[in-house]
């Protein structure tokens, strides 16, 4: 749906033939390729796009393959799921997951008594919008929630708690906001074109934080939307809402 997955499969099979790049041997098992369904409709045309997705890539299979949003309607979103069922069993696809899935949505998928559980529900978390509606009934349904905007797009970095706890545990703005959310049994996703931010991003193993702190941080929960998934952010709340 981002119209890039054919360059991101080129990269990728580059990188694990090249030797060196590659230089510790990583093989495609060892990568984690994901795309989405752009948008929901009837089995025959999300079966279609699957297909699509994995010749595109190049990869031979895809990892995880998420339908993109709730958008469509009850039909068109349990149509999509069973697309990706089928996509699962016949080996194009590895996990199927969702996208910005409210409460309503994973109740009704969970009602319709699905073959395959969605594996994965990849919405956006951070303190500033901590989702905990939404998280409790993915937990509840063994869901993992993959927590994109992670580091709430860089707005929040010199708000004076994260600064301040930033400081208390020798760690970046950015390090405390991951940590917070792999406290929280999340997958954080956080995004930089920068390489050394992304190395520092991943060195977070040296503290944890407090559980008086966790709940400091839970207390910043302002219901901020900073994507841009739906033409204006706060149509958001209302559809992942209850």
């Amino acid at each position: 749906m981002y119209h890039n997955e054919s360059q991101t499969g080129t990269a990728i099979q580059k990188f694990l033939s090249s030797g060196s790049d590659n230089t510790t041997g990583l093989k495609r098992e060892d990568i984690h390729y994901t795309t989405k369904l752009a948008s929901n409709g009837t089995y025959d045309a999300a079966r279609k796009s699957i297909k699509q997705s994995v010749k595109a890539c190049g990869l031979g299979y895809i990892d995880l393959f998420l339908l993109h949003s709730p958008y469509g309607g009850k039909t068109a979103r349990l149509e999509s799921w069973r697309a990706v069922e089928d996509a699962i069993e016949e080996g194009e696809v590895k996990i199927g997951g969702v996208s910005n899935f409210g409460v309503k949505h994973i109740k009704e998928l969970v009602a319709s008594k699905p073959r395959i559980m969605p594996a994965v529900n990849q919405i956006e978390v951070h303190p500033f919008n901590t989702r905990e509606n939404i998280r409790q009934v993915c937990e509840e349904n063994g869901i993992l929630v993959e927590a994109y905007a992670p580091l709430v797009r860089a707005l929040k970095m010199t708000h004076p708690t994260i600064k301040s706890l930033a400081s208390k545990y020798n760690c970046t703005p950015g390090q405390l906001l991951i940590r917070w959310s792999l406290q929280h049994g999340m997958v954080p996703l956080p995004k930089s074109i920068n390489k050394a931010r992304i190395e520092e991003n991943s060195k977070i193993g040296h503290f944890d934080i407090e559980d008086k702190d966790m709940k400091t941080m839970d207390g910043l929960d302002e219901y901020l939307v900073t994507g841009e998934l739906y033409e204006e952010g706060r149509k958001r709340n209302d559809i992942l809402g209850s």
